[in-house]
């Protein structure tokens, strides 16, 4: 199956970024080695965001509660970042939807064109196969090959 959904651009995505307040992380997991646990590490330390953790199997990830469904949210969130398999999609948007939230941002891998037409013809942003993560240190001057700012500044090679 070929995509044929065309997500926002560079700026869309900038601006997006720039209206967001609030994240809510659906599919976050205390585990470190899972990339939600990665992208909420970066998300907690280097961006304005207040970010809100979403598994009805965990209570508490790097301190702070975690809530069974964005229904028990104690906000509605500007966005949305899924963690989650291909087939639970469409019940996220459900949930999403319901909520009010902006944007429905799917992480990197995740493609889902029968939701993202859904969201979209509902007045959602979406935004699929990219990390949020990623997407924020881009436009903020934090990307680093490896995916993290190491502080340094130069265009000298380190073995010189």
């Amino acid at each position: 199956m070929s995509e044929t959904w065309q997500g926002p651009s560079a700026q869309e995505r900038l601006r997006i970024l720039r209206s967001t307040t609030s994240v809510a992380m659906v599919g976050a997991s205390a585990n470190p080695a899972r990339a939600s646990y990665f992208v909420a590490t970066y998300l907690l330390s280097s961006s304005p965001y207040d970010v809100y953790f979403v598994n009805p199997r965990a209570t508490e990830i790097l301190g702070h509660p975690v809530y069974p469904s964005l229904a028990d949210l104690p906000v509605v969130p500007d966005l949305v970042d899924v963690f989650r398999r291909h087939d639970d999609l469409p019940s996220v948007l459900d949930e999403t939807l319901a909520v009010g939230a902006r944007t429905l941002w799917l992480q990197l891998g995740s493609w889902h064109e029968d939701v993202a037409r859904r969201a979209d013809a509902a007045g959602l942003d979406v935004v699929m196969d990219r990390c949020l993560k990623i997407e924020h240190a881009r436009f903020h001057g934090g990307l680093h090959l490896a995916g993290f700012d190491t502080g340094v500044i130069s265009s000298r090679r380190a073995d010189r």
